[in-house]
């Protein structure tokens, strides 16, 4: 970042033009506040401390969330969870006690996202699965308060900027090499993995392909930088190399996408193309050899493996990986230092930016002209490809040819979340509720608790309310964001410090993007580790207000005794996020007093917890299930039967409660009960999963036990009135 020295009349200058084809004209900057100026040379050491930090928190939150991707309540998840709540106060907090007076930049968008976690705690009143609606909206909260958190940063600290893209950049990279160290020791790290795509520490591919994928614009800013040493430019060469080896070998079609869209948004807007695309290219060479010797070793990329040959593979390709990365690190650095001595004239960079840019956009003309010259033709090829997209029978394998197949099991997933949105229009299923919703709707066994998009899956869940306020959501957000960047402001008219800046912001811009487009074709938004940070960024954006006129912090300090007002709001705020964050508690509460019942020493105890477990988390059938369990180990038949008629109240539309009720009815003789209650899990889901399969057992059985007492009781009937001559 460039350095800022005083004038003789004492004002702030801007100095040290760092765009490599902008020359930007330096010019007073005294209408922005001290604040918000660049920082003196000791800001890089304190943007990368912070930077490190960041991405450090980042890395935790994955690792520490990683189980709770498929709604399964954790101590870490939730905790993280509480943490970020209290972080987000602490931020708005901070905001009232040092920020500078002005408009509140981006509270529109805080304020949509606020009304849209609303909403989806509110489902919890008609979901399908409450307890499940209870877990997103706790997940959405913990969201709104990650991005509340980083518009509130972006207000008070605006000049950390590099802070924040850096700490962005580098988690992602961390987890991409993570995921890479996986299978170099597989047993220590993936123990029990039997996929030969990457999938650590999310444990979903996808996850980490997008990971990987979000990297690559910060990346391609670190190696672009001229206010850094050409050493630390070097150092984006071994980071995108392992960025792109993780999202070839996550054989990831929506990460392969991302990256292109990520990596061209900055390429295309950025003017800093010429050492970038150099950058780029020097680490897709050199990701060749990882990724070649990857796919042709079984053993590290194939399914099925034996455990023994995983461990011998992985090793091996450990040994390649460290020799790759020397290579790329030497390569990088010497590249770094060669672009300070080897200058380009102005109009050839500029030219050469212009060729770059040219070329990118000939690659769907490229496209089109392959289709055309096909056997199908161009409507026929886009015909083709249109119907294999949208099959809902069509389906692809986990191998390394996956990536030049077009078809996928999403739009089997789509289609269920079509018809579960349109059967409860305006309201949804309930947040989180289309797993369950949509086995009234189809017979295909396939099982999927997500619609595998953003999108589809806001219609299911929430309804139209859900994909309003997302709309609106996303317009309020954009015009922000087109604030920030000073979109309008030709980089020429920008001062240098604001340059440079525009180029971070930029970094922040292409994530968010990409992520958006990643999120409409898979559910990655639920992983808080991919979710969280290209949450901090787009916080960032949307807090940060003018690029020429933040709002920085107060130039005078003021005591809270003089501001009661001020005092009250924040004692207020406090209060709020303890409240929201036992709300979040409960939950983990109620599974921790559950796993108390069932391993209880003593009836008294288990009883205890169980109920316990109910009081915390009323929305859940699994503590009734557990106090039923209980009454029939004490022979307490009334008891255990209104345990489960409670699980069936609890979650009227969960087969789950009715098919555990019908086999307790089937045991105790109710036999028409256990029909009825059969019939009703039949009618809650028509695929042929376990619940449907006891169920029709179930019914059967118990039909078969009617005829039985019926043929009984007419045996009865005959030898009790017996033949004429003996009533004589």
């Amino acid at each position: 970042m460039g350095q800022t020295s005083p004038d003789p009349s004492g004002r702030l200058l801007a100095s040290a033009p760092v765009s490599t084809l902008a020359g930007a004209p330096e010019r007073a900057a005294e209408e922005v506040p001290a604040s918000a100026q660049p920082p003196r040379s000791h800001g890089l050491t304190a943007d990368a401390a912070l930077g490190l930090g960041l991405a450090a928190a980042l890395v935790a939150v994955a690792f520490l969330t990683s189980g709770t991707v498929d709604q399964t309540v954790t101590a870490p998840g939730t905790w993280t969870e509480i943490a970020l709540v209290l972080l987000g106060a602490a931020a708005i907090g901070t905001v009232l006690l040092v920020g500078g007076p002005g408009r509140v930049w981006g509270g529109a968008t805080l304020a949509l996202f606020a009304a849209f976690t609303a909403v989806a705690g509110l489902s919890i009143v008609w979901s399908v699965q409450p307890d499940w609606s209870w877990f997103g909206a706790d997940q959405l909260l913990a969201y709104l308060a990650a991005m509340t958190a980083a518009a509130a940063a972006a207000r008070v600290f605006p000049e950390r900027w590099p802070a924040v893209a850096g700490g962005i950049t580098g988690a992602m990279v961390a987890l991409s090499a993570y995921a890479l160290l996986a299978k170099v020791f597989p047993a220590t790290l993936a123990s029990g993995n039997t996929y030969g795509r990457l999938q650590q520490p999310f444990g979903y591919w996808n996850a980490v392909g997008v990971c990987a994928a979000l990297g690559l614009p910060g990346c391609l800013w670190l190696g672009a930088r001229r206010d850094l040493r050409g050493w630390a430019r070097g150092l984006s060469v071994p980071a995108m190399t392992l960025l792109i080896a993780a999202i070839a070998l996550s054989f990831s079609r929506s990460s392969i996408l991302v990256a292109v869209l990520a990596a061209g948004c900055f390429l295309a807007v950025v003017p800093l193309r010429l050492r970038a695309t150099w950058m780029l290219a020097l680490a897709a060479v050199c990701s060749v050899p990882v990724i070649v010797w990857a796919l042709g070793h079984r053993g590290v990329t194939s399914d099925g493996v034996a455990p023994a040959l995983q461990d011998s593979a992985g090793h091996s390709f450990g040994i390649v990986l460290v020799v790759v990365l020397a290579i790329a690190v030497a390569v990088g650095v010497a590249a770094g230092l060669a672009a300070d001595r080897v200058g380009v004239p102005p109009t050839a960079r500029r030219r050469i930016g212009l060729v770059l840019v040219g070329l990118l956009a000939l690659v769907p003309v490229a496209a089109v002209v392959a289709l055309a010259a096909s056997h199908r033709g161009l409507t026929g090829e886009v015909s083709h490809a249109w119907s294999t997209l949208t099959s809902s029978k069509t389906t692809v394998g986990d191998t390394s040819s996956r990536v030049t197949q077009l078809g996928s099991s999403r739009p089997l997933y789509w289609h269920q979340g079509l018809d579960v949105g349109a059967h409860a229009l305006l309201k949804g299923a309930g947040e989180l509720g289309y797993g369950l919703a949509r086995l009234r709707y189809t017979t295909n066994p396939a099982k999927s608790d997500q619609a595998h998009s953003y999108v589809i899956q806001t219609f299911a869940d929430l309804g139209l309310i859900g994909v309003a306020l997302t709309a609106a959501l996303l317009v309020a957000w954009v015009i922000a964001a087109g604030r920030a960047l000073a979109r309008r402001v030709a980089w020429s008219e920008l001062p240098a410090g604001r340059v440079a800046e525009r180029q971070g912001l930029i970094v922040l811009a292409a994530v968010v993007f990409a992520f958006g487009v990643q999120s409409a074709l898979d559910w990655t938004w639920y992983f808080p580790g991919v979710a969280v940070p290209v949450l901090v960024g787009a916080g960032w954006l949307a807090g940060r207000g003018p690029l020429l006129a933040p709002v920085g912090r107060a130039r005078t300090r003021r005591s809270l005794l003089d501001r009661p007002g001020t005092g009250a709001i924040i004692t207020l705020i406090a209060a709020v996020a303890v409240g929201a964050a036992w709300v979040v508690w409960q939950p983990l509460r109620s599974v921790q007093d559950l796993t108390n019942a069932e391993n209880a020493s003593s009836n008294a105890v288990a009883f205890a917890d169980a109920r316990a477990s109910a009081s915390a988390d009323p929305f859940s059938i699994e503590p009734f299930l557990q106090l039923s369990t209980l009454y029939q180990g004490l022979h307490n038949r009334p008891g255990a039967r209104r345990a489960l008629v409670q699980a069936t109240q609890v979650q009227p539309q969960n087969a789950d409660g009715w098919i555990a009720l019908a086999q307790y009815d089937l045991q105790t003789s109710r036999f028409a009960a256990a029909i009825r209650e059969a019939d009703h899990v039949l009618a809650l889901d028509h695929t042929a999963d376990p619940n449907t399969v006891n169920a029709i057992a179930t019914g059967t059985q118990a039909h078969d036990a009617l005829a039985q007492r019926a043929a009984r009781a007419r045996r009865r009937r005959r030898h009790r009135g017996g033949p004429p001559a003996a009533r004589t």
